[in-house]
């Protein structure tokens, strides 16, 4: 029998009605499971995916998406709790008309399911933003991730040039440490806040049971798994 939840979350019920609606709404496809760059062909938008592309994949591949996509909603409903217990305005769900590409570069930094949970909801994106807004970049990583990463900071006229630092850049090759300072803040700011975001997941999933049909796409006790998030 089919059940009725695709996961328990702290025991109760996340509805598998959510996570088929997901699945009508948003394209998969690619090498292996997932990709985002483009929408199928012979679909006419990124939400609408070629009927002839689901129909003729393997079942296999169904079963990984259908795992795939209950992690991304489960993920949303975490990030609704969280932003509930801390108190978080959440803006209304995009339609799924416009719901928002991924990038690959997302896919490569976050993962893919991180990467489209973010992409499809807008708990997980304010979450995001107020563990990003609670991290402190010290001075001192600032000036070290400056000097340790000085072919980033080289002038226009020092790369025309040729100079690179492993060739003894001058002073005057590189750009200011008070013009780059607050970019690089801001750049390590936000990558502490990822790893807040990826320590807060790990530990709300230990709240999670998933039915059958809806484990982890890498969890090993079922024949399917593969390795990608």
């Amino acid at each position: 029998m089919t059940p009725e939840h695709a996961a328990l979350i702290d025991g109760e019920p996340l509805p598998r009605d959510r996570v088929d609606s997901f699945l009508e709404t948003r394209p998969f496809r690619g090498a292996g499971l997932y990709q985002f760059a483009a929408p199928p062909r012979g679909a006419t938008s990124h939400d609408e995916p070629a009927p002839a592309t689901r129909q003729n994949e393997p079942p296999s591949v169904a079963r990984q998406r259908r795992r795939w996509a209950t992690q991304v909603v489960v993920t949303d409903e975490l990030a609704r709790r969280a932003c509930t217990d801390r108190g978080l305005e959440v803006p209304e769900e995009v339609s799924p008309a416009s719901v928002l590409a991924v990038a690959e570069t997302d896919v490569a930094d976050l993962g893919s399911i991180v990467a489209a949970a973010l992409a499809h909801s807008p708990a997980a994106r304010a979450l995001l933003a107020a563990l990003e807004a609670e991290q402190t970049v010290p001075e001192t990583a600032v000036r070290d991730y400056y000097d340790r990463n000085q072919d980033r900071f080289l002038t226009p006229a020092a790369l025309r040039r040729g100079v690179t630092p492993f060739d003894g850049a001058a002073p005057e090759d590189l750009l200011p440490y008070d013009e780059v300072r607050e970019g690089i803040a801001r750049e390590l700011r936000r990558a502490a806040g990822r790893q807040a975001f990826f320590g807060w997941l790990d530990q709300a999933r230990g709240g999670v049971t998933y039915s059958h049909g809806h484990e982890h796409p890498g969890d090993p006790s079922h024949p399917d798994h593969e390795h990608r998030h």
